[in-house]
């Protein structure tokens, strides 16, 4: 039996949050609770624990500690679960985003392309939209400007028209359904790379990725305290975009606010690591998926 998860870059994240006694920290992506135990680890008693996951199957993995409390949703919804059990600042934020290796190892789950399964991709399996119905629903235009601008596929417009043609045969409904009505548009020599960026987009659609992103980093704000550390571990271009935007600015867009009489502009984040930290090579033979990883630390102005 597979590990639910392998946490990337576990030392030089939890490294990162510069753990206090007695202070509160978040950690946004619990999965199999690798990086809550290594902060569980180094707490103090007094120090207190608030880990999120929007899988159900995460809940599993809880540790029995009296620290830590589990919260079975989206991290999106953090700060509303904050006010819930009346913390009202926190000394840290930990967010390892994208997929588990859990999700990704579980064919059912129809997030990768290795195994001929439904296409679900739902990461809260509470939720409404799967890619199937993303597949078999969306129009042509919207189909092409999700996998330009999630995935950012090249021929996006003929993968999207490629789509639309398969499936006035018959709907979409599996991996293996999927890949046969866009044979043609893969290229050859490339397949992995391609149909990697293709479920990036799908994925990302089906769970209002970064747009939960950008809502989250936008309540860091208000609840992170001055000197309070934000570590986030991205692992594509458009997260690490949002991310990178938001340590510089404090809004997702990159926008930089200035003193309107002076016209100094307003600093939010101190960055912990100028020079974004990635995996040794070592870690990357034991987890490939830790291959695109980015750690970026910052502390609160």
């Amino acid at each position: 039996m597979s590990e639910y998860h392998v946490p990337v870059l576990l030392k030089e994240s939890v490294d990162g949050l510069d753990i206090r006694p007695g202070g509160l920290y978040l950690d946004l992506t619990f999965g199999g609770g690798g990086h809550s135990a290594e902060i569980l680890r180094r707490m103090d008693g007094d120090a207190r624990l608030m880990g999120f996951d929007q899988d159900e199957d995460a809940e599993a993995n809880v540790p029995e500690d009296e620290r830590f409390i589990f919260v079975n949703h989206n991290f999106r919804y953090f700060r509303n679960f904050m006010r819930y059990y009346g913390w009202e600042r926190v000394d840290g934020i930990l967010a390892d985003l994208g997929v588990s290796s859990h999700e990704f190892d579980e064919a059912e789950r129809g997030f990768s392309f290795r195994f001929d399964a439904a296409l679900d991709m739902r990461m809260n399996r509470r939720g409404r939209l799967t890619a199937a119905e993303v597949l078999n629903t969306y129009e042509a235009e919207r189909l092409a400007a999700m996998f330009r601008n999630y995935g950012e596929v090249e021929n996006a417009n003929r993968l999207a028209d490629a789509v639309v043609k398969a499936r006035t045969r018959e709907d979409i409904k599996t991996s293996g359904d999927f890949y046969r009505a866009i044979e043609y548009c893969v290229p050859k020599m490339k397949e992995k790379k391609y149909l990697a960026k293709v479920y990036q987009a799908l994925r990302i659609e089906v769970n209002g990725e970064l747009d939960a992103l950008e809502e989250m980093l936008g309540q860091v704000m208000e609840v992170l305290q001055p000197g309070g550390r934000l570590v986030v571990i991205t692992y594509h271009s458009l997260e690490d975009r949002i991310v990178k935007n938001f340590l510089k600015s404090g809004n997702s867009a990159g926008r930089e606010d200035k003193d309107l009489v002076f016209g100094r502009v307003a600093r939010h984040f101190e960055l912990v690591n100028r020079k974004v930290i990635v995996p040794s090579e070592e870690e990357i033979a034991c987890n490939p998926r830790a291959r695109s990883a980015k750690l970026r630390i910052a502390c609160r102005v």
